[in-house]
């Protein structure tokens, strides 16, 4: 894959620097891939993140956003008692941190988790200020013209 070199626009730009940042890591493979996640949109406006955590519990699992910036963590606790002998282990108990970017207005709704599925739901929230409007056009005609009176 081509890498694109973003530094002349970091010159001429101000503001746009996270979504250079974005474009950059595109051209670098994924290099984690736990745990599977799905990201569907519910609605005009509405979005989930579906994450596989099987074998967390609430209280290990959790959900931050800052800056647009969305992070699901997850740390297991350690069990007490007997250590077991495992003759396979395919249960994954190992900690992870995944984040999203997440677009400008975009909130986030709820969490749930349910059977071993956490759902993230978001909703994006434009601002009436931000939302286009309609201006209405007024002829010139239409308006009443002023007579201006001369003083002798």
């Amino acid at each position: 894959m081509r890498h694109f070199d973003f530094s002349p626009l970091y010159r001429s730009t101000v503001g746009f620097d996270r979504l250079f940042t974005m474009l950059d890591s595109l051209g670098q493979p994924e290099a984690q891939t736990y745990p599977p996640y799905n990201i569907e949109r519910t609605g005009e406006n509405a979005y989930r993140i579906t994450m596989a955590v099987a074998g967390f519990d609430e209280s290990e699992l959790s959900v931050e956003a800052r800056e647009n910036t969305l992070t699901i963590k997850g740390e297991k606790s350690e069990e007490k008692g007997e250590e077991a002998q495992f003759l396979h282990r395919g249960i994954a108990k190992r900690a992870f941190e995944r984040r999203f970017q997440l677009a400008d207005h975009v909130e986030i709704k709820s969490a749930s988790l349910k059977n071993g599925l956490l759902h993230v739901d978001l909703v994006r929230e434009i601002p009436e200020a931000a939302k286009p409007r309609r201006i209405e056009i007024s002829s010139v005609a239409s308006q009443p013209k002023q007579i201006e009176a001369q003083s002798a």
